[in-house]
């Protein structure tokens, strides 16, 4: 057993650092092409982060990956972890050493999930009770119950299932550097964003370094801390963070890339209460009417939005619950859609979209209005340049 497996935790705890990664010009190209499949990548991820590679087919991202951990060795250049250069490790022990998440999960058919698991620690000899904590302690941390999962096997688990196990093996020894090539390809759409939102929520608490391979940009955008975005050839044609991708492209290529939605996708990188919200004149039933038409004044609506006690909404009044002395209840039309403060921009765009209209009562989460969210305001913030815009990974972390 070798030192830098000694080093990982005895207890079954995730105590080891994350690891820097850095890419020093590196190369390969093979005997025969014309062009190197990746050509003098330089690029450095911190420790704790996701790095998304992501580009067209053929571009060498999966390339890029395979030299981390050595299942191809490097032409040119050098690639660092924490400092020391890949080429000077032994392969095998290399690998022992960085998690490996894969499309296909590559999980053993004809073992049980805790023996998959425990694949790597076996081969660094821990003992059986070691295993077994650590076996259990995974398959909690990726939602799945150990009393009914360690002991089946892969074929009677769903595919999301298999995914979680997959991430759970790559966890195993608890390694400083995950490497990820389309860990969610295979999955259908709506599993796929709950596997994604569980993985960031995951990351939250074990802040591993990962390099994390994808051809989706939507994908990359929530998933990356920063993205690498890698052209035909294997050249880096930008590595930002996904705000300054989509609103700084570093040449005509990126923008096709991310394509013509690009400032939609900065949508995604926000919630409802990081934008300034229109004023509502919050009246209720039985308030004079003079009062309630100064408010209307005040506010950014021709209209009032009538809330009960709790100045919680229930819909927007006509112009006849004014017409007397005090306020009447007389509703124009709902206060539809009630939009959140914590949710996504782009999902709460979407609200006002399906409801065929251009405003809608935004809410804090004791159900009190805060505001009003209308698609003036959505269109506006589209049109300021980022100035805080969160990762997928800490919007995942705020929900």
């Amino acid at each position: 057993m070798n030192d830098q497996s000694s080093a990982a935790p005895t207890d079954g705890t995730s105590e080891r650092q994350a690891a820097t990664l850095e890419f020093r010009e590196a190369t390969k190209r093979y005997e025969g092409q014309t062009e190197p499949a990746v050509d003098s990548l330089s690029l450095e991820v911190p420790a704790g982060e996701i790095c998304v590679l992501v580009g067209p087919s053929g571009c060498g991202k999966t390339t890029a990956m395979r030299l981390v951990n050595r299942m191809i060795d490097l032409t040119d250049g050098d690639i660092l972890l924490d400092g020391s250069s890949v080429t000077e490790r032994k392969p095998a022990e290399l690998r022992r050493e960085i998690g490996y998440a894969i499309q296909q999960i590559g999980l053993f058919p004809h073992l049980t999930i805790a023996d998959n698991i425990a694949t790597v620690p076996r081969l660094l000899d821990w003992s059986k009770e070691r295993i077994r904590a650590r076996v259990d302690e995974l398959l909690e941390l990726v939602s799945l119950d150990p009393a009914e999962t360690r002991d089946r096997y892969p074929g009677q688990l769903s595919g999301g299932q298999r995914q979680r196990v997959g991430v759970a093996r790559a966890l195993a020894v608890d390694p400083p550097l995950m490497l990820m090539d389309e860990p969610f390809g295979a999955i259908d759409p709506i599993n796929r964003e709950r596997l994604q939102n569980e993985f960031l929520r995951l990351q939250q608490e074990i802040r591993k370094t990962i390099v994390f391979v994808t051809h989706d940009i939507d994908e990359a955008i929530k998933m990356g801390d920063k993205i690498a975005i890698l052209r035909k050839g294997g050249k880096l044609a930008q590595f930002a963070t996904p705000a300054e991708l989509l609103m700084y492209p570093a040449s005509k290529f990126v923008e096709d890339f991310v394509g013509s939605d690009r400032a939609l996708k900065r949508l995604a990188l926000q919630r409802v209460r990081d934008i300034d919200l229109w004023k509502a004149a919050k009246v209720r039933v039985g308030e004079p009417a003079g009062e309630a038409r100064a408010k209307i004044a005040d506010s950014d609506l021709p209209m009032a939005l009538l809330v009960d006690d709790q100045e919680r909404p229930l819909g927007w009044l006509s112009d006849r619950a004014f017409s007397g002395e005090r306020v009447e209840r007389d509703i124009r039309s709902p206060a539809d859609p009630v939009v959140e403060l914590d949710d996504i921009l782009r999902d709460a765009l979407a609200d006002l979209l399906t409801s065929e209209t251009r405003y809608g009562p935004v809410v804090d989460g004791s159900g009190r209005v805060a505001g009003v969210l209308s698609l003036e305001v959505i269109g506006g913030f589209l049109h300021e340049a980022p100035i805080e815009a969160r990762s997928g990974a800490e919007l995942v972390e705020e929900s």
